[in-house]
């Protein structure tokens, strides 16, 4: 018994590590675009795509990797992921160019979209649903931590070295990572499923790309004539259509990548709709640093140590609540952190030059969002769904948040183009005021969450 207690520790290490690093590569970026910038000459209109290629080729492997580890049995799929990462890796620190980089980065998001959704399988695959909460807390903590922590981590790093180092040093980590999975992992396939669904991935492919282009192709320095170009508008319709199509393919499909059925059961939905709000939640994270700056006056530098209880808040909040969920049920815990980050948020709007009032606002919204981007929504899915679909619904889950993601950075920064006074007060009293709403759609969640397949 200790043997294993000792195995299924250093599991979770594992998964949580593997997270962390494909999650701080989404949000490690920002700090480091002006060095980036002045490295490749790159004009700063074009930069937002170092964040968004990365996200769109993380979406657009979620489906294929779930369903690929379902076939092939976690471990391998795990390990490819990595694999994959690290060569993206690579190709991003000896970039010498901005098509390189992007290349590279793509390559990257590709491997990380294999990494959360099969260690969220793996997590219903070894531990019993008394155990999933705490074990989903500690790893789903990983997205909110790596949104407040990459900044201050490239911060630090950025002092003493070049831009390179953020990407050179995921290469080590991933190659321990692929030596521990090799010896710990399971790797069991699941005999019910044998098809991996084509059409729908590349259909939701060509969603997500034409959805992703079409927002970040707005000029909003050309008023409502940005929103009518023909570079926004077309992909846009592109992405509407095979929006259709791939409901189609899926309703047809043996073994779809969204299965449509999921959405007959109410909870599924709502953790769906949370899941893209706390997206646009995360979304917002990338903004703070700016407001700290014209806020209190203080360098960048001083403002990602001003993030520091954000990061502490998520990091304790996401086991406690864990911990919570596994005991009271998902639907008390939801509401609290719901209610958490709409105080959070309409706090900062409110926040003026007081940093007390800033720092309770970071406590707040630090354990509002360990909820959120913690165990509660994969807690939900994981006990509504079978073992057949754990790694299919831990995907689409993740998809869900990084739609949210996508969007509260093309919304957000188009409120920031359009130099709006108020920006700041508008975007945090929006999310409070979001928060607020999501609160009520979740009082029709089940007090106790039904098992499937547990």
């Amino acid at each position: 018994m200790q043997t294993e207690q000792k195995s299924n520790r250093a599991v979770i290490i594992l998964l949580f590590v593997g997270v962390l690093m494909g999650a701080l590569d989404i949000s490690i970026v920002g700090p480091a675009l002006p060095s980036i910038e002045t490295f490749l000459k790159l004009d700063p209109r074009y930069a937002g795509w170092i964040f968004s290629i990365y996200v769109l080729f993380n979406l657009t492997g979620i489906s294929l990797f779930a369903r690929m580890s379902d076939i092939y049995g976690r471990r391998n799929i795990y390990i490819l992921a990595l694999a994959i990462f690290a060569a993206g890796s690579l190709w991003v620190s000896l970039a010498g160019s901005f098509g390189s980089l992007l290349a590279g980065r793509a390559i990257q998001g590709f491997g990380a979209s294999g990494i959360f959704p099969v260690a969220s399988a793996l997590v219903g695959d070894l531990f019993p649903r008394e155990r999933r909460g705490r074990i989903l807390g500690l790893i789903g903590a990983v997205f909110g931590l790596a949104f407040l922590m990459g900044p201050f981590i490239a911060g630090v790093v950025l002092k003493y070295f070049q831009w390179h180092v953020l990407f050179v040093i995921n290469i080590p980590i991933s190659l321990v990572l692929i030596y521990f999975s090799m010896k710990l992992l399971p790797s069991v396939p699941n005999g019910h499923v044998s098809v991996i669904d084509w059409g729908g991935i590349i259909t939701l492919a060509v969603t997500l790309a034409g959805f992703t282009i079409g927002l970040n192709s707005i000029d909003t320095a050309k008023g409502m004539a940005g929103f009518t170009e023909l570079k926004v508008l077309l992909p846009l319709a592109v992405a509407a259509v095979s929006l259709i199509l791939l409901l189609i393919i899926e309703r047809k499909a043996q073994f779809p990548v969204i299965k449509l059925d999921f959405f007959i059961n109410r909870q599924i939905t709502i953790a769906g709709l949370l899941a893209f709000v706390t997206g646009l939640v995360q979304a917002s994270f990338v903004f703070i640093p700016t407001f700290v700056v014209q806020q209190f006056a203080v360098s960048p530098s001083a403002a990602s140590f001003m993030l520091i209880p954000f990061v502490l808040a998520t990091a304790v909040g996401s086991p406690v609540f864990g911990r919570m969920i596994d005991r009271y049920g998902a639907k008390k815990i939801i509401i609290a952190g719901l209610l958490l980050l709409a105080a959070g948020f309409y706090l900062i709007a409110v926040t003026g030059e007081r940093k007390e009032i800033y720092y309770l606002s970071g406590v707040l919204v630090g354990l509002g969002l360990s909820v959120l981007a913690g165990s509660s929504l994969r807690y939900i899915i994981l006990n509504n769904t079978s073992a057949d679909d754990r790694a299919t619904s831990q995907g689409m889950l993740t998809i869900l948040t990084s739609t949210g993601q996508i969007t509260g950075t093309a919304l957000i920064g188009l409120l920031f183009a359009s130099q709006m006074e108020g920006a700041f007060g508008i975007i945090f009293r929006g999310i409070a005021i979001l928060a607020a709403v999501m609160l009520a759609v979740s009082l029709r969640l089940e007090g106790k969450v039904r098992v499937a397949g547990a």
